[in-house]
């Protein structure tokens, strides 16, 4: 008796053969290289928006300050010394106007000294009434200190994005409750200045 013929099929097409012969599995693989397509366009289209935007190179999610950021500022005069600062609160936009740098009474020595020549600064108030992580957020690149005590309290964190103003720049600070503390805003190149105080976001 002579033995059927063997089957020449390559061993690798015999094997995906019934996969293939499936519709609803060649439905499956079409559909698979959709979503894969669809995102990769998408992965394309958010890397433009963050590049066309820069204040969306931030890691930090600072939503709520930027929705802040375009808001209506409130307009105050930032102080030459503790008794002539005005008080800032919380979720609020401020645009301040400095005095130069050589004429305000720091509460305490800032900690880098910056364009001391011509430079602009001033001086606020702040106090919580929760203690925790805050953030004061600001639009252009000053440099900022917070006292309390007479002593400068150290940031604990800070990101900052260039091109970006709204905000330009934010420094988080774990602050004590119920404290007068000041803000020290110096090493200006603009006699104003926008900013607000915020919580941190819960990690």
């Amino acid at each position: 008796m002579s033995r059927p013929a063997r089957s020449r099929e390559p061993a690798r097409q015999r094997l995906w053969r019934p996969v293939l012969r499936s519709g609803r599995d060649r439905g499956r693989l079409r559909l698979s290289g959709v979503h894969l397509l669809a995102l990769l366009v998408l992965s394309v289209i958010a890397a433009a928006a963050r590049a066309d935007d820069p204040c969306a190179a931030f890691s930090w999610d600072v939503a709520h300050e930027r929705t802040l950021f375009a808001t209506g500022a409130t307009a105050l005069a930032a102080g030459t010394a503790l008794s002539s600062s005005p008080s800032l609160a919380t979720d609020r936009l401020y645009q301040l106007t400095l005095g130069l740098q050589q004429a305000i009474s720091f509460e305490a020595p800032p900690a880098k000294m910056r364009m001391a020549e011509g430079a602009y600064a001033g001086l606020a108030k702040l106090r919580v009434d929760v203690g925790g992580r805050y953030r004061i957020s600001l639009d252009q690149p000053f440099w900022l200190d917070v006292v309390a005590g007479g002593a400068l309290v150290r940031s604990s964190d800070f990101q900052g994005r260039p091109g970006c103003s709204a905000p330009h720049k934010v420094v988080e600070f774990v602050l004590p409750a119920d404290t007068a503390l000041t803000l020290q805003f110096s090493g200006a190149a603009s006699p104003t200045l926008k900013v607000t105080v915020t919580r941190s976001p819960a990690p």
